[in-house]
């Protein structure tokens, strides 16, 4: 047998992994040939490769498996020139060798040089072609893939696999069949693939029928199956087929939780998240997803506090999703956590986690940390573009978000549907009418764009906030799309502002048949109705909804406060502080009408009293949060309030008065848009 010299690595981590012997750091030991190539080939798996060479230089002998174990090792550590450096030194190859350089351009996805060794190779075995076969399926070139599968002299069943998994992958489930039943033998791969190119492309019964008949099944066939019921609707059917499993692992409950979550049923998917056995990374961020995208979101904040002292790591998808809850919630101050997480773990400068950092920052209020993440993100796509447009649009700045859009493009990066939903909604709150209908019109003309509800119903919202109703209703009458709610709501809340009661009646007409369950629609129309004293209709209203067992959205303001969340409604003073904030008030109130503030009692939609309506707009909730603000928040920090409903006018105005008289800073998101209020001036200009 021949030896070599087996140096010394001065590696930490070799050292803590290594059994101790005290001779080994003084100088060298002999072992065989074989030995040090079996540790080169260890020491690139780990990826320790410059170790693997350290050790290959300082062989006094090699054979052909050293030389290809060091082009392997470099190959699976990304770095493949120094593989071919290698490769081209060797004194002999043999086909595993060039195989092996082969396999290094693929797994690195440098086809175009994998296709020019193929092609020089002096001799090719079945692995060979089936290693250039997969580099031409991860490249989606499909159509080379079948060509080089025609002309393979051999195949083997990983060929066939191979081929039947990328037409099942890319819609080409009647090709991946046929390719199926020509396969000279199968194993459980083979039928696997099937069955799940069957499920996901939604032909469950063609996929169960397969399943039945399989020769042998393993967990990944059963997991392939459920997941085909979830995906198409059939959850009910999964978890039937979940609960006959004689064995499961962790993508079965994975697969299972998300067909939940998919479908709508999430406490039943926190049934089986609470009882399952172990959770990976995938478990988490499944559950954190599904609260962050219901109504649900302060409990995906406290599943992610699990995860963190679970001891999981979250992955950028985690965070992605806990972002997007915090921008949700405007949970600011966890939201500011979680990027130092982030920053931590080296993702903040990722493209998705930095796009979910811009938005979480703009929707929080703080639109100059959205432009600063922004800024740091080192490639942006159009993602992290359109957060960024979305932002300045939702704030009102009508100006950057064109900029931006103008400095996107000077970028290379081409506008989406979602792009011109952000920057018609720019020009909509900024009052840019004639930029938002030549915006409109290029998104076809130049870019090729088909618009679609969602972009109509922005120019209904911008031409009816400037008061050009009828031009809104034409939009809404020649769309090339069926009108639908967030048209006609569009034009609706336009009436409402404009006082326009017939076309206000015939947008909630066509409101109430596409939506009946929807009380804002009932509560608009009678406040147009009450806005202009005829009482009668704007009761009528009121009783249609009593009957029909709906409940108006009860307005609510929230402010953050070292973390905490603290929500107020009309007149509430069930808050601990309520009698210093009540007092606080009252004495702004004061103030405010020393310096000429007039309540514009007209606001309340109201049949009573004069006196007692002046103490309706008193015991607004917004009110009732920047009082609570102004007690709790240093003088130093913006005061940031939350409210679900579009602010009022006199709330807008007292707020005006109060950012004059206690000089804070005080900003307000409603429902539609952030309002900056400063030395009594708010950024909307009056115009929201």
């Amino acid at each position: 047998m021949k030896s070599c010299i087996f140096p010394t690595i001065n590696s930490q981590r070799y050292a803590q992994n290594k059994p101790r012997n005290n001779n080994s750091r003084l100088g060298m030991i002999n072992v065989n040939l074989s030995s040090c190539n079996a540790r080169i080939t260890n020491y690139a798996k780990k990826g320790w490769i410059e170790d693997a060479r350290k050790l290959f230089d300082q062989m006094p002998e090699r054979d052909v498996i050293t030389w290809t174990a060091m082009v392997s090792g470099y190959s699976q550590n990304g770095r493949v020139d120094d593989a071919r450096n290698l490769f081209d030194k060797m004194p002999q190859r043999n086909v595993i060798s060039w195989t092996a350089m082969l396999s290094g351009y693929v797994q690195n996805g440098r086809i175009e040089e994998a296709c020019i060794l193929f092609s020089q190779m002096p001799e090719k075995n079945v692995v060979s072609w089936t290693t250039m076969l997969a580099g031409y399926i991860q490249e989606g070139k499909l159509e080379l893939a079948h060509d080089l599968f025609d002309r393979m002299p051999e195949k083997n069943v990983v060929s066939w696999n191979a081929m039947i998994t990328a037409y099942a992958q890319k819609g080409g489930i009647e090709t991946a069949r046929k390719l199926f039943d020509e396969m000279p033998e199968r194993d459980i791969i083979s039928w696997t693939s099937i069955v799940a190119g069957y499920a996901q492309n939604g032909r469950i019964c063609d996929a169960r029928k397969l399943f039945d008949r399989m020769p042998m099944r393993n967990v990944v066939s059963w997991n392939a199956m459920i997941a085909g019921y979830a995906q198409n609707g059939e959850v009910d059917v999964a978890r039937q087929l979940f609960d006959k499993m004689s064995e499961r692992n962790l993508e079965s409950w994975n697969a299972m939780i998300a067909g939940y979550i998919e479908n709508d049923k999430l406490h039943d998917a926190r049934h089986l998240f609470d009882i399952m056995p172990a959770r990976n990374v995938v478990s988490w961020t499944a559950m954190i997803t599904g609260y962050a995208q219901s109504e649900e979101r302060g409990e995906a904040l406290k599943i992610f506090s699990e995860m963190q002292r679970s001891g999981a790591i979250p992955s950028r998808v985690t965070f992605v999703n806990i972002l997007s809850a915090c921008a949700s919630l405007a949970a600011l101050e966890q939201g500011k956590q979680l990027q130092g997480y982030a920053t931590q773990m080296g993702l903040q400068r990722d493209v998705f986690v930095g796009s979910a950092l811009v938005s979480m920052y703009a929707k929080c209020g703080c639109i100059d940390n959205a432009r600063e993440m922004f800024d740091e993100v080192p490639a942006r796509d159009v993602v992290s573009w359109n957060a960024m447009i979305a932002g300045y649009a939702q704030h009102g700045y009508g100006i950057d978000a064109l900029n931006m859009l103008e400095e996107m493009q000077k970028a290379g990066i081409k506008p989406n549907d979602a792009t011109f939903i952000g920057v018609l909604t720019a020009c909509s709150h900024a009052g840019l009418v004639d930029e938002g209908l030549r915006f409109f019109e290029s998104m076809e003309k130049v870019h090729c764009i088909i618009p679609r509800a969602d972009h109509y119903a922005c120019m209904i919202d911008l031409l009816g906030r400037a008061g050009r109703l009828e031009e809104a209703k034409g939009f809404v009458y020649n769309s090339r799309c069926e009108p639908n709610p967030s048209m006609w709501g569009a034009l609706l809340g336009a009436c409402r502002i404009h006082g326009n009661i017939e076309l206000g009646k015939l947008a909630a007409e066509r409101l109430f048949e596409l939506e009946p369950e929807n009380s804002g629609t009932y509560v608009l129309l009678s406040n147009i109705y009450a806005a202009y004293d005829r009482w009668e209709d704007a009761k009528k209203m009121r009783t249609m909804m009593k009957h029909r067992g709906l409940k108006k959205q009860p307005g609510c303001s929230w402010i953050e406060v070292k973390s905490k969340v603290h929500t107020f409604f009309l007149g509430d003073r069930s808050h601990p502080e309520s009698e210093q904030i009540y007092s606080t008030l009252y004495s702004l109130d004061r103030q405010m009408k020393l310096a000429g503030y007039v309540p514009n009692t007209s606001l309340v939609l109201h049949d009573v009293e004069e006196e007692l309506k002046e103490q309706i707009l008193n015991q607004h909730s917004e009110k009732l949060a920047i009082a609570f603000g102004i007690i709790r928040i240093p003088r130093h920090m913006p005061i940031r309030i939350f409210k679900n409903l579009r602010v009022c006018g006199d709330c807008h105005i007292v707020t005006k008065f109060i950012s004059k008289i206690a000089e804070r800073e005080i900003v307000v998101r409603d429902g539609s848009r952030f309002h900056h209020f400063k030395d009594g001036f708010c950024s909307c200009g009056d115009y929201w």
